[in-house]
C-alpha cells in the first residue's frame, strides 16, 4: 500500500507560490491500479517523484508498505559515462538481483544491438527511453510509477515487446499512471483521480474522474 496523509507540497516560482498538493490524503491499495489525470503544469512529475521518495513533502506523511519503483524515464540511477550493460549490472547489484539476468533482459527488450555497449550519454532521447523502460521492467516492484504512459518511440518492435511485458507485470503488480490524457489511462486503470489546483480528487472509476477533468479543463 502507498498512502499520503495530509501531504502538502509547493514551490516558489519567483513570482508566486505554486501549490502542487494542499493537505491531500489518499491511498493506493495493491491490486487496484490508479490513473491520475492532471493538466500540464500542475505538478505531475513532482507527484510521481514524491510517490517514489525522490522528493519529500513540505508537510504530512507518505507511507510505503511495499516496493515502489522509480518513475519511468527517471535517469538519476543511470550513469551517462557507463554503457547500458554496465548500468544494468550496476543497478542489479543495488537491488540485490542477478546482474546476468538484468543485463540479458534489458539487452533483449531495448533492442539497441551494438549500442548497448556504448555509453548511455551518447544515446538519442528515444534510445534512452527504451533502455530506462527496459530497466524498469527488469526489476521486481509491487507498484510501477509511469509518468505520461509508455515512452513514445518510433521502434514498433520495442513498443510491442514492452507493451506485452508491461501487461504481464500488471497481472501481479499495480501501476500508477499520471497523464493529461484520459486515453493514456484506459489500458491500465479502473480507478482514477484528478490533480488540479493542489487538490487530489479520487474516484472509483475513470469515467467519473474524466467528467470532472473535462468540466474543469474545458468549461
Amino acid at each position: 500500500m502507498l498512502e499520503f496523509n495530509n501531504v502538502s507540497k509547493s514551490f516558489w516560482t519567483g513570482k508566486q507560490r505554486k501549490v502542487i498538493l494542499d493537505q491531500a490524503s489518499f491511498r493506493v491499495e495493491l491490486g487496484n491500479s490508479l490513473g491520475v489525470l492532471a493538466p500540464n503544469g500542475t505538478g505531475k512529475t513532482t507527484l510521481v517523484n514524491m510517490m517514489a521518495g525522490l522528493e519529500k513533502p513540505d508537510e504530512g506523511e507518505i507511507k510505503r508498505n511495499c516496493r515502489v519503483s522509480f518513475p519511468l524515464g527517471f535517469m538519476g540511477g543511470v550513469l551517462p559515462k557507463l554503457s547500458a550493460k554496465e548500468n544494468a549490472r550496476y543497478v542489479a547489484q543495488l537491488y540485490g538481483l542477478d546482474p546476468d539476468y538484468i543485463e540479458a533482459f534489458t539487452r533483449w527488450l531495448c533492442g539497441l544491438e551494438e549500442y548497448y555497449d556504448f555509453p548511455v550519454g551518447t544515446y538519442s532521447a528515444g534510445m534512452r527511453s527504451r533502455f530506462t523502460f527496459s530497466l524498469l521492467l527488469a526489476l521486481d516492484f509491487d507498484i510501477y510509477l509511469i509518468d505520461e504512459g509508455m515512452p513514445q518511440t518510433t521502434d514498433a518492435e520495442f513498443n510491442r515487446k514492452a507493451g506485452n511485458v508491461l501487461q504481464e507485470r500488471l497481472k501481479d503488480a499495480t501501476v500508477i499512471v499520471v497523464s493529461h490524457q484520459a486515453q493514456t489511462l484506459e489500458k491500465f486503470c479502473r480507478s482514477a483521480a484528478v490533480l488540479m489546483d493542489g487538490q487530489f480528487y479520487k474516484f472509483d472509476t475513470l469515467e467519473e474522474a474524466k467528467r470532472l477533468y473535462d468540466y474543469q479543463t474545458q468549461g
